[in-house]
C-alpha cells in the first residue's frame, strides 16, 4: 500500500459507495428477517412503536399501559413509518423485522459516511478501508440487526462529524459554504430526537479538544450556530413541546431525571462497572479488527503534530476519539454499544496507518507491538467465535454442525488475515478478515442462532399458543415469566402477573383465557385455583438470557371445577 500523502485528499467514486452499500447489506441482512426479537430494549421499542400504530397516537410512547418516557420519540415515528409502509406494500403481519429497518438503513448509513470522512481526510483507499472496518465490526453488525436507537443515532452522528470535519480541515480557506453547518445541525436535530444530547456531546467534546490544542477556535464560527440552533429547534422542539404538555412534564422528570442521570451517578440497571470496561471489552466489540486499531497507535502518535491536512485530520480523529471514550468510561452505566459513536474515527485511523504498513519496516517489523496486538486480538475474535460453536450445546444439549463446520473457516481466515499482515500485505489482509467476518456473522446470524430454541422462550410461548389458542382473541396471562418480547409476540393485551393472577385470569375468562405458568409460580397458581384442575395445553424449557435462569413454562386452558 503506498503512503499516506501530505496534501488535500479527494473523495471516492460513486461505484464504491455502491459496491460499500452492497457489503454492508450483505453482512447486515443474515438473520434479519429471521431472529426473533431480543429482549429487552429491542422488544421494548419495536412493542411501543406498534402500539403508536395500533391506537394512532404519535406522541405519547407507552409500552402496553406503562408510560415509556426514556428517549424520545425519533426512532418511534422511524420505525411506525417503516412497518406501516411495508404493511401496505405487501400486506404482511406484524413482524420484528419491519421495526428493523431503521437501524439497518442506519448501520449502511454510518458505513458510507465514515468511508466519505476517511475519503476527504487520507484519501479514497482510506476511505474504503474504513467503510469496510465498520461494516463488518462485531457491534454495528449486532445494532444494523437491532429495533434499537443506536444504529440510527451513529449515521446522525457520522454525518455530523464528517460536516465538522469538513470545516475544520477547511478551516484557513477565505470562504465556507453553507453545506456543511447545514448537514451538521440538522444532523444534531435529528440525533437529538433519537436519543437525546449524545450527538451533541460527541462533537461537542471534539470541537472543544481541537480548540483547545490549536488554541483558536474561530473556525467554529463557520458552523453558523445561530441558524444552526433555530434548525434544531425546529426539528426538535415540536415534539418536545407536545410530550411536555400531554404528560404535564412528566417526560423530562423521567428522561433527564431518572434515566440519563441514572446512568451517570449510578449504575442503573445494574450495569455499573468500573473505568476500563470498553478498553477490556474493545477486542471484542471493534473485531476483528482490534488488534489493527493497537498497531494504528504509533502511527498516529509520529503524526499527530504538524500543520498540514494529514496532521490535521490525526487531531480531529485524536480529538473525536479520546474525550468521548473517557466520558463512557467515567459514567457507571456501561454497555457494550456505547462506545459505538468513535468507531468510525478509529477505523479511519487504523485504515490511514495500514497505508503505510503501521509504521513496520521489513528490517524493523516491531514484532514486540505486533505479538501483543494478535494475541489481544485472537482472544476477542476467537473467544466470540468459539462462544458462538459453545451456546448451542449449553442451551439446547445438542451439537450444531453449522456452528462445528463454521469454527475452523473463520478461525483459519482470521490467522490468515494475521499472517498477511504480518508480512506487510495489508490489502490481502483486509480481504482475509472481511471474509472471516462475513462467515462469522452469515453462520451466527442465519443459522445458528435462529435454531437455538432455548433461548427464544418467547418464541415458543407463541408457537404454542398459535397451535392451541381457543379463541381469536385469547388473552393470555403469564405468571413468572414477563419479558417485553412475550407481548409484542402475543399481543398488546398479554398480562404480565403472577401465579395468583394467572387463576384469576382463568376463571374471568373460562371459555377463551390461557395462562403461561413457570414451575417457579406453579404452587401459588394451583392454590389459587382452589382444587379447580387447569387444562395443560403444553410444556416447554428455556434459558432466560437476561436473568441467567432456567424456566420450565406450561400453558394451561381454562380450570374444570
Amino acid at each position: 500500500m503506498s503512503a499516506v500523502p501530505d496534501t488535500p485528499a479527494t473523495g471516492l467514486p460513486v461505484l464504491a459507495y455502491l459496491l460499500l452499500a452492497v457489503i454492508s447489506f450483505l453482512l447486515f441482512l443474515p438473520g434479519f428477517f429471521d431472529l426473533p426479537p431480543f429482549d429487552r430494549d429491542e422488544a421494548r421499542f419495536a412493542q411501543a412503536s406498534h402500539q403508536m400504530l395500533e391506537s394512532g397516537d404519535y406522541v405519547d410512547i407507552r409500552f402496553q399501559d406503562e408510560a415509556r418516557h426514556k428517549k424520545p420519540v425519533g426512532i418511534y415515528w422511524l420505525q411506525t413509518a417503516a412497518t406501516r409502509l411495508v404493511e401496505g406494500a405487501s400486506g404482511l403481519p406484524k413482524d420484528i423485522w419491519t421495526f428493523r429497518i431503521p437501524s439497518l438503513i442506519g448501520a449502511v448509513l454510518a458505513v458510507l459516511a465514515t468511508a466519505w470522512t476517511g475519503a476527504r481526510m487520507f484519501g479514497g483507499t482510506v476511505g474504503f478501508l474504513a467503510g469496510l472496518m465498520m461494516a463488518s465490526c462485531v457491534v454495528l453488525g449486532v445494532e444494523a440487526r437491532m429495533a434499537k436507537t443506536d444504529a440510527v443515532l451513529l449515521s446522525t452522528i457520522v454525518i455530523g462529524q464528517a460536516a465538522l470535519a469538513s470545516l475544520y480541515l477547511n478551516r484557513h480557506a477565505e470562504r465556507s459554504g453553507w453545506a456543511a453547518p447545514l448537514a451538521f445541525w440538522i444532523a444534531a436535530g435529528v440525533g437529538i430526537l433519537i436519543k437525546g444530547p449524545i450527538v451533541l456531546l460527541v462533537s461537542g467534546t471534539t470541537a472543544l479538544v481541537l480548540a483547545v490544542i490549536d488554541r483558536r477556535a474561530g473556525w467554529l464560527k463557520r458552523l453558523r450556530p445561530l441558524v444552526g440552533i433555530a434548525i434544531v429547534v425546529a426539528i426538535a422542539a415540536p415534539w418536545l413541546i407536545a410530550i411536555t404538555v400531554k404528560t404535564k412534564g412528566a417526560f423530562f422528570a423521567e428522561s433527564v431525571g431518572h434515566d440519563m442521570m441514572g446512568k451517570v451517578v449510578g449504575g442503573q440497571e445494574a450495569k455499573g462497572l468500573p473505568p476500563g470496561y470498553y478498553l477490556g471489552t474493545f477486542w471484542v466489540t471493534f473485531a476483528p479488527w482490534s488488534f489493527l486499531a493497537l498497531l494504528a497507535v504509533p502511527w498516529a502518535w509520529r503524526h499527530r503534530k504538524g500543520t498540514g491536512p494529514v496532521a490535521d485530520a490525526v487531531r480531529f480523529c485524536v480529538a473525536w476519539i479520546i474525550p468521548s471514550w473517557l466520558v463512557f468510561e467515567a459514567v457507571p452505566t456501561k454497555l457494550l454499544h456505547y462506545t459505538l459513536p468513535v468507531f468510525p474515527a478509529i477505523a479511519i485511523l487504523t485504515a490511514a496507518a495500514a497505508r503505510e504498513h503501521f509504521l513496520r519496516r521489513a528490517d524493523a517489523p516491531r514484532w514486540g507491538l505486533f505479538s501483543v496486538a494478535t494475541v489481544l486480538g485472537a482472544v476477542g475474535f476467537g473467544a466470540l467465535t468459539v462462544a458462538v460453536a459453545v451456546i448451542p450445546y449449553l442451551v439446547d444439549g445438542r451439537v450444531d454442525p453449522v456452528a462445528v463446520a463454521m469454527l475452523p473457516v473463520v478461525l483459519v481466515l482470521y490467522a490468515l488475515a494475521v499472517r498477511l499482515f504480518a508480512q506487510r500485505r495489508e490489502t490481502q489482509g483486509f480481504a482475509a478478515g472481511l471474509a472471516a467476518a462475513a462467515v462469522l456473522y452469515a453462520g451466527t446470524y442465519g443459522a445458528v442462532l435462529p435454531g437455538i430454541d432455548g433461548v427464544w422462550i418467547s418464541r415458543q410461548a407463541a408457537r404454542t399458543v398459535a397451535a392451541v389458542r381457543p379463541c381469536a382473541d385469547s388473552v393470555v396471562a403469564s405468571a413468572g415469566y414477563s419479558e417485553p418480547s412475550l407481548v409484542f409476540l402475543l399481543g398488546t393485551d398479554t398480562r404480565l402477573t403472577h401465579g395468583e393472577g394467572a387463576a384469576a385470569h382463568l376463571a374471568e375468562n373460562p371459555s377463551c383465557g390461557l395462562a403461561l405458568v413457570t414451575d417457579r409460580e406453579e404452587a401459588e397458581f394451583r392454590t389459587a385455583l382452589k382444587g379447580a384442575e387447569p387444562v395443560p395445553l403444553g410444556r416447554f424449557t428455556g434459558f432466560n438470557y437476561n436473568t441467567g435462569k432456567r424456566l420450565t413454562l406450561t400453558l394451561y386452558g381454562a380450570a374444570r371445577p
